[in-house]
């Protein structure tokens, strides 16, 4: 499992300082009918604005 992940999203509750993401697990979908290709066809349904 990758020890650091790496989120530009500065906008999410997890973001950290150094774009890190300090969420305990990350939940990635594919948001297409067909196998994601690259990761345009992908959403992080992990992220939840910051309050």
């Amino acid at each position: 499992m990758a020890k650091d992940v790496l989120c530009e999203v500065n906008s999410c509750k997890y973001w950290a300082p150094g774009n890190a993401c300090n969420a305990s697990s990350i939940y990635v979908v594919n948001n297409r009918n067909k196998q994601a290709s690259n990761s345009d066809e992908t959403d992080c349904k992990t992220f939840e604005p910051k309050m």
